[in-house]
């Protein structure tokens, strides 16, 4: 099952590290990065039934987010 309640230690750190890892990037590098990223964390994850539902919610949120936007 798919936890969606925050549980990051320190998110603001973590963001900041984030927005760090990209400083200096192309648009390209940084697709790379955030790909490779995903990647890295999927791999920590492991399980295919919690993957699918994180993909599902994380296509979900940005649906709902571009509806009503000029297309």
């Amino acid at each position: 099952m798919l936890n969606t309640e925050p549980c990051i230690e320190r998110p603001d750190d973590f963001y900041e590290a984030l927005l760090t890892a990209h400083q200096g990037l192309t648009t390209e590098q940084s697709h790379e990065l955030n790909a490779r990223l995903v990647l890295i964390l999927a791999n920590q994850i492991g399980r295919y039934d919690v993957l699918q539902e994180a993909l599902a919610a994380a296509r979900g949120n940005l649906e709902r987010t571009t509806e009503g936007a000029p297309r």
